[in-house]
């Protein structure tokens, strides 16, 4: 075999691989999509997980969701190199910015929730209010914005007029162009995410104090709200990777893009998909409350309703 035939082979398998990576990807996406689909569908239907910690779950479950779709509507642009106008790709990647930073601090805000639950118990009820939690979303929402507002409007403000007519393969590369604008974002990132990380890490301390004090009868309870906490805090950390990731994408992207795809995907999976599929384990699962309503709406209240018999035509609370 000689030289030829060993190149046309060689580019005709990282051709092949390259071409699966898509597949892969957009099965994993469905899967995860799916079931957050299911969890919101499952709370949406029962009244009982009208509490703090329910709808903070919910919020997690609608923004990974959306930030999965959209971060994956973007690698796939990326992959086929389909261009979009720029002003529609900076909104859009302005948009994704936001759930970045959005899904961490909610994962902040349940790990609080989790500290008043057992550190405060007589307290929970008084504080962990419908109106409390509504405030609770809004400041959640409004902190993420800002940096991401103050990025696009930067952005905008230094591009050369004529680029506003240009067609763009979109991604967060894109706005990261001009040196200071990227050091900004960048260390404004890492500042919050120290301040999240000691939030985590002071409430861990604190539920482990009390874990130890605690009765018998609470230990359980206090030990498995430090489990919790723990998967947070695991889940803190590589949602956090992914706000990095467009950094160590970036040389790549000018030098080979055969590697910048690679990276990119490796990525994905890594630090978008992974902490993701923590959520359902956390609440979905290790729940029991919400693991009995779940799988009752799972099979449709089918292949579950000798165990979980039916009152006034509505299955009974999990």
């Amino acid at each position: 075999m000689n030289l030829t035939e060993n190149s046309n082979l060689s580019s005709t398998f990282n051709l092949k691989a390259i071409n699966e990576k898509p597949l892969v990807v957009q099965v994993l996406v469905g899967i995860l999509l799916y079931v957050n689909g299911l969890m919101i569908f499952t709370f949406l239907k029962k009244e009982t997980f009208r509490e703090t910690r329910y709808i903070l779950f919910a919020q997690t479950l609608f923004v990974d969701s959306a930030l999965m779709l959209l971060t994956d509507l973007t690698l796939m642009g990326s992959f086929y190199q389909y261009p979009v106008h720029i002003i529609p790709c900076y909104i859009f990647c302005t948009l994704m910015f936001l759930l970045y930073v959005c899904s961490p601090m909610t994962l902040v805000a349940m790990c609080l929730e989790r500290y008043v639950a057992i550190c405060m118990p007589l307290r929970h009820s008084s504080i962990s209010t419908p109106k409390n939690t509504l405030i609770g979303l809004l400041v959640i929402w409004s902190v993420s914005f800002i940096i991401p507002l103050f990025v696009l409007i930067a952005s905008f403000a230094y591009i050369p007029p004529g680029v506003f007519h240009q067609y763009v393969v979109c991604s967060v590369e894109i706005m990261l162009q001009v040196k200071w604008l990227a050091d900004m974002r960048a260390t404004s990132l890492q500042l919050l995410f120290i301040m999240m990380l000691c939030v985590i890490v002071s409430t861990y301390i604190k539920i482990m104090l009390a874990a130890r004090s605690a009765c018998s009868e609470r230990k359980n309870s206090t030990n498995k709200g430090l489990k919790t906490v723990i998967l947070h805090g695991v889940q803190l950390l590589l949602s956090m990777m992914q706000l990095i990731t467009p950094y160590i994408e970036m040389p790549l992207w000018k030098v080979d893009f055969m590697l910048f795809v690679n990276v990119r995907y490796s990525n994905f999976i890594l630090f978008l998909i992974l902490p993701r599929c923590l959520s359902p384990l956390v609440y979905g699962l290790r729940d029991k409350k919400f693991y009995n309503a779940l799988k009752y709406y799972a099979f449709c209240g089918i292949l579950v309703c000798n165990k979980y018999k039916i009152r006034n035509g509505k299955p009974l609370e999990a």
